[in-house]
């Protein structure tokens, strides 16, 4: 089963190694990454990594179009024939990790206990900061394991999904969060399911990207979903900018909307047998082990760096002092999304 993912990545470098021997073991069969300005030697490590067979590297160098960076990598990656020939494709980020709760924990598996999918949306679950201060080189899956709830009523980005699905036609583009470009010819006969394992209705075929939210979407499997990392990687994070739009700056908002901490989740370690090894080969590279290594040291320099500077000094003092995020209560959601939807019927008056 030939499933691809597509990855966009700018100053990443240190956290390569772990995100791609993940996806490997997880049924990945191969990895086109989209690498554009980078200072840590990331796009050196992606050269690498595929002089050595293990992905396809492109780098994303511009012009960009007025949707942004990463919409132009996904629009040049369906010119690939490493992604027209796949047979399922999955748009991914670095700060996320496929997590497959039947059969093999595979997203072969996955596939298989779906057959009749056409696409399955994997559910983000958020993982918070845990008050980790320093980023050390550890992995991520090791080091952050305190989550959001199974069930959770908001924010709504809390329900997002990424997706994957059967590259057969149905649709043309790829999207962040879900396919575009949707034959209509076709779209009667595909089936959309959730992590769950039940069935979606229309508006998933053409434009939802979150889940239902205030009950489970984990049953089959969760997109671990790593925002934040430690407080030290977050400076580094804002100062890179958002995936989509660039140009802004993370914040506190962005911060207390994802630190979610009530449980723990150790499940995505199912893998660790599998994925353990591949990374301690790539690691035992006489090239990827010292880019690697450069790469963690760039991050302490450069938080170092960003620390003589007043708004990112700020900022980390801010998360300093910031409590762990508490899920609110399903009457509050209540009250905003009734909110929500009396602005949505008077737009004029909302906008006052």
């Amino acid at each position: 089963m030939n499933i691809t993912a597509i990855l966009t990545v700018r100053n990443e470098a240190a956290f390569l190694l772990e995100w791609v021997a993940h996806h490997l073991a997880a049924g990945v069969k191969h990895i086109v990454v989209y690498s554009n300005d980078c200072q840590d030697g990331t796009d050196a490590m992606l050269d690498r990594m595929q002089m050595m067979g293990w992905l396809t590297h492109v780098r994303n160098d511009g012009p960009y179009d007025q949707a942004g960076i990463q919409f132009t990598a996904l629009k040049h990656a369906t010119t690939l024939d490493v992604v027209t020939q796949a047979d399922w494709l999955l748009p991914l980020d670095v700060d996320e990790f496929v997590n497959v709760h039947v059969g093999d924990n595979t997203l072969p598996a996955l596939i298989a206990a779906l057959p009749e999918a056409t696409a399955i949306t994997l559910t983000w679950r958020l993982f918070g900061n845990a008050d980790v201060v320093d980023y050390r080189d550890r992995r991520v899956t090791h080091t952050f394991t305190r989550c959001a709830p199974v069930h959770m009523h908001w924010p709504w980005r809390a329900a997002m999904f990424k997706t994957l699905y059967r590259n057969d036609g149905t649709y043309s583009k790829l999207g962040v969060h879900r396919p575009r470009g949707h034959d209509k010819s076709r779209l009667d006969q595909a089936r959309w399911f959730d992590g769950e394992g039940r069935e979606l209705d229309q508006q998933f075929k053409v434009r939802r990207i979150f889940s239902n939210y205030g009950r489970s979407n984990y049953k089959l499997a969760q997109l671990n979903h790593y925002p934040l990392g430690a407080m030290q990687s977050f400076v580094l994070k804002s100062d890179r900018g958002r995936a989509v739009h660039s140009d802004d700056m993370l914040g506190a908002d962005y911060w207390v909307e994802r630190n979610f901490n009530t449980e723990n989740d150790t499940s995505v370690n199912a893998l660790d047998h599998a994925s353990e090894p591949v990374r301690q080969a790539l690691l035992a590279d006489p090239v990827l082990g010292p880019l690697h290594k450069a790469a963690v040291d760039w991050r302490h320099e450069r938080f170092t760096h960003l620390m003589q500077r007043e708004p990112m000094r700020a900022l980390f003092a801010r998360l300093l002092m910031a409590p762990a995020s508490r899920p609110i209560s399903v009457r509050a959601a209540r009250g905003l999304t009734r909110y929500a939807m009396m602005a949505q019927q008077s737009p004029s008056e909302a906008a006052e």
